[in-house]
This record gives C-alpha cells, structure tokens and sequence, in this order.
C-alpha cells in the first residue's frame, strides 16, 4: 500500500475581476476576498518526519499571490489572454506553485481557490 501525506495550507489575497462574455453581474468590475488553501503530496518523509515544512510551501505560495493581491486581475499579463474566472486562476495558481515546489519528494497535490464563504473551485492534476 502508498503511503500519502497531503499538507495543506491556507492564504488569502484581495483582487477585482470582471469576467468576458459573461451574461450577469460578474461581467461588471468586481472584487472578492479570495482564499487559496494549497496542498502538497508526497509518499515519504524525511529525516526528521517531515515531507515538506509548511513555512516553505506558504513562502512560496506568498510570491505567487503577491503579483495578484490588490490587483485588477484582467490586467495581469495572463488573464489578458485567459479569463479570470475562479477556475482559470486556481489553474494559474497551480501551475506557478507546480513550477516553485514539485520535486522528487513531493508535488502539488490540488488548490483550492474561493471566492466567497460559500463558493471554491479545486483544481489538481492527479490521475482520477
């Protein structure tokens, strides 16, 4: 049997959006207060029972979302050319943290972006 220990932490950011060839309100200039909870995967620990510390999957995940805090997303140069829905920067963010933290110990497992306290999107790339 793997063995699988999933980390999870959780950030948040502030950043207005509106969605392109949306039909409702949200194709108006809006913001959320949004909450990431980022997790890793890895199969075994290190020497000291650790499979990553939580301080470098948070310092990481900080650099990622800082380019977005306070932002007008549709201005970001990646969400000029992709719409910034919740599922486009849950993807986004996956792949920047993908980029930062998988290595052969432990990769991003999935994040989880929401937008509000009743609405998330999880995002991974695991075999279903």
């Amino acid at each position: 049997m793997k063995k699988n220990f999933i980390l999870t932490t959780q950030l948040d950011f502030a950043a207005a959006h509106r969605l392109i060839g949306y039909d409702g309100d949200c194709a108006k200039l809006h913001g959320h207060n949004w909450k990431i909870e980022v997790s890793v995967i890895g199969h075994t620990l290190n020497d000291i029972g650790m499979v990553i510390d939580f301080k470098q999957v948070k310092h990481h995940a900080k650099e990622v979302i800082a380019e977005l805090d306070h932002s007008y997303l549709n201005d970001h140069p990646h969400f000029q050319r992709t719409n910034p829905t919740a599922e486009n920067i849950a993807q986004y963010l996956f792949n920047e943290l993908a980029k930062r933290l998988d290595q052969d110990l432990f990769k991003m497992h999935q994040i989880r972006v929401w937008e509000n306290d009743r609405n998330y999107v999880t995002y991974s790339e695991i075999d279903s």
